[in-house]
């Protein structure tokens, strides 16, 4: 996707453009090189159907479509996953505003420095109540973003050191960003310390925590135990 640092189009107009033409294109691309396996987006199922298939790609083609309709934003991202026996086995994040791609085949190594004050990536518009009253049990520092990919990336960057949401998100939001922290070696589970599973039935996924592995414990021990409550 070209760069650009302004535009007289429609945010929201803009917005599903560039969401359309890169799940066409993903789709398109996945089509002729995985032609059996079934692809799971926003948009659907495409390809083969999902139910009785061994491996599903999970796809999320414009994460983060406000940020990249706002000239100047660079906090979304494109995410493609793979997804076998429920578990994300191969993904790829692509940053295209910072012209950088992370990956599970050689995910970064992460910092090796202690955490004096954590810090936490929350929503720019929309922070919940329980991050604020989590960062002041911690000491921790609350870092806005835009989209879920890049609030992932950030952490696997070490740009900040956790991402907690208990808002309720799709399996595309989170699965190919999730799957590249797991190959980093960061901490990633449900917000009361159960596994992530994707390619289930139901692609809502109420909640999750993607942390640096030293911090895990007390994340755990200090959300509230009513978050699981967002599942539908």
């Amino acid at each position: 996707m070209r760069e650009r640092t302004a535009s007289t189009t429609d945010p929201k107009a803009l917005g599903a453009e560039g969401d359309r033409t890169a799940h066409d294109l993903l789709v398109a691309a996945l089509a002729q090189a995985r032609p059996q396996d079934p692809v799971l987006s926003e948009h659907g199922v495409s390809g083969p159907p999902r139910e009785s298939a061994d491996r599903v790609w999970i796809i999320d083609p414009l994460d983060g479509t406000r940020e990249f309709s706002e000239a100047g934003r660079t906090d979304w991202a494109v995410h493609v996953a793979l997804a076998e026996d429920h578990q994300i086995t191969v993904s790829a994040v692509a940053l295209p505003a910072h012209g950088r791609v992370l990956g599970t085949g050689a995910p970064p190594k992460q910092p090796s420095h202690g955490i004096a004050h954590p810090r936490l990536a929350v929503s720019r518009s929309r922070p919940p109540d329980f991050v604020r009253e989590l960062a002041e049990s911690l000491g921790a520092e609350t870092v806005p973003m835009g989209s879920a990919g890049a609030k992932i990336s950030a952490v696997v960057l070490g740009e900040v050191d956790a991402y907690v949401h208990a808002g309720g998100q799709y399996e595309w939001d989170s699965a190919a960003p999730v799957g590249v922290a797991r190959a980093a070696g960061l901490h990633t589970s449900r917000v009361d310390g159960s596994p992530l599973h994707y390619d289930l039935p139901d692609p809502w996924l109420p909640d999750l925590l993607v942390c640096r592995r030293e911090l895990a414990a007390d994340l755990l021990a200090a959300l509230p135990g009513n978050l699981t409550e967002g599942s539908r």
